[in-house]
């Protein structure tokens, strides 16, 4: 675990990568933010009434030297961000609208990042994750050639690091957005030093069952060997023969997955989240996620059962995918 961040925190060091924390009231957030200055590896942007934050700070003896502190309801960039918020939503809002929702702390800071005034956003501590991911849906919006948003998880344990996806956001993924999704996850992994070795899994493996289920990991891998074919990707897998050499020798002779993937795609959100759960607490996996990808700009979901490490982790990897 501690190589995993080391190695993200030397990608950091010297950048100045900006991350807005919106919640900036919230005690885990407050000290995650003096960390993350402290460290020198990520420049925090708070979110909130000033008074009130520093007030906070104070109580709990947080020391926010080198964090930014920005309140909507004085900040003096507002009329630039009304009028880029009005556009953007090409006829959505009115300008009246849009002085209302910048109010609001998630829509305040996703038009920060949109604007270049910092490089990605972190929120959920006290959000729910639709109120985190709707202002970034709405206003940073997805990647060309990607048509939805998709939600991995980091799984670690000792030396061991694999990628989950998507175990967060899509429930009943297409074709088309599997093969998004097994192509933005490789990305991520790269991120974390991870050489992609991608898995399509389903209940079958290379035509074992036939189902409109099964064809649908079928077509969703030939869609992404035709979007990346430099990727070293195969399926449909059952589990065991993307993870065990022995039972893809048997089962998938020939294959470029020889039972060592690190990339496993699930085929619902279902089996995603499901198969993440079962590798965290019987598998004793730390699970760092949900990491959202495919977006324009990083903008990434916490858990509102989260700590302050949480935050801190959550802060370096968003400012990683910045990079």
């Amino acid at each position: 675990m501690s190589d995993l961040f080391a190695t993200l925190k030397e990608k950091l060091r010297g950048k100045g990568t900006t991350i807005v924390l919106p919640e900036g009231t919230d005690e885990r957030i407050l000290g995650a933010a003096a960390r993350l200055a402290k460290d020198e590896l990520v420049n925090p942007i708070l979110v909130g009434n000033t008074a009130e934050i520093k007030q906070k700070a104070d109580a709990l003896n947080v020391t926010l030297s080198g964090v930014t502190i920005y309140d909507p309801a004085s900040y003096d960039g507002m009329e630039e961000m009304v009028a880029a918020f009005v556009e953007r939503r090409k006829g959505k809002v009115s300008e009246e609208d849009a002085r209302k929702l910048l109010q609001d702390e998630n829509y305040f800071g996703t038009m920060l990042v949109y604007m270049g005034k910092a490089q990605g956003l972190v929120s959920g501590a006290v959000h729910s994750t639709a109120d985190t991911v709707r202002p970034a849906l709405q206003i940073i919006k997805t990647k060309p050639g990607v048509s939805k948003t998709s939600g991995v998880f980091i799984m670690v344990r000792g030396e061991e690091k694999y990628v989950f996806a998507d175990c967060a956001i899509n429930i009943s993924p297409s074709s088309q957005d599997l093969a998004e999704i097994a192509v933005e996850s490789a990305k991520t992994a790269a991120l974390f030093g991870v050489d992609p070795r991608v898995a399509m899994l389903s209940f079958s493996t290379k035509g074992s069952a036939k189902s409109p289920e099964t064809e649908k990991v079928v077509e969703a891998t030939q869609l992404a060997k035709q979007m990346a074919p430099e990727l070293t990707l195969d399926g449909e897998f059952q589990f065991d023969a993307a993870f065990v050499p022995a039972v893809a020798k048997q089962k998938a002779p020939g294959s470029v997955i020889e039972g060592n993937a690190n990339i496993f795609v699930f085929p619902s959100l279902e089996a995603g989240n499901i198969g993440y759960k079962i590798a965290q607490r019987l598998g004793n996996f730390e699970a760092i996620g949900p990491v959202l990808q495919g977006l324009n700009m990083p903008v990434n979901d916490l858990s509102r059962g989260c700590n302050e490490e949480d935050v801190y982790k959550l802060s370096l990897i968003t400012a990683g995918q910045a990079l």
